[in-house]
């Protein structure tokens, strides 16, 4: 293989279920442990990605390791003809961090992409999970740089 896929959101956490066939375990919803959650119900945890790359990249002959999906999903709302998502940037900032960190530590990380440019249509969701960087109106196909999207391009320069 020339490079390794890693897509990374969240985690998850897990418990003890003797009930639960041949996994005893069930998981624990971020809902349940009280902590912040995105519009998907998941968990904000962006370190998250440090863990996976840490444990990726520590298998014998592992070929570069790019990570081909990382975001977070919040509420967006326009006011004055902009989209502001603090949320989202800090996500994205402490994920990239993260990366640098495992990169730093002599993980072969190769590349890094954000999902997503564009807010899309989520195969499971619909339209109203937004992870894009750009704001879509769905209606009349306006696009609108979200400050997490002028934030990403000036990092990249």
């Amino acid at each position: 293989m020339d490079f390794i896929g890693i897509q990374n959101y969240t985690r998850e956490m897990i418990r003890y279920a003797m009930f639960v066939p041949y996994l005893q375990a069930k998981i624990v919803t971020a809902k349940e442990r009280k902590v912040e959650m995105t519009e998907m119900n998941w968990e904000v945890y962006p370190s998250s990605i440090y863990q996976m790359l840490k444990k990726f990249g520590s298998y014998p002959n592992m070929p570069p390791l790019i990570v081909t999906e990382n975001g977070a999903a919040f509420k967006d709302q326009i006011e004055h003809g902009q989209v502001h998502d603090p949320r989202r940037l800090n996500y994205l900032q402490e994920a990239i961090k993260h990366v640098y960190q495992a990169k730093e530590e002599g993980v072969n990380v190769k590349g890094y992409f954000v999902w997503t440019f564009l807010d899309n249509f989520e195969w499971a969701e619909g339209y109203r999970p937004r992870f894009g960087l750009v704001y879509v109106d769905f209606q009349n196909q306006q696009r609108i740089i979200k400050s997490s999207g002028h934030w990403y391009a000036n990092f990249l320069k």
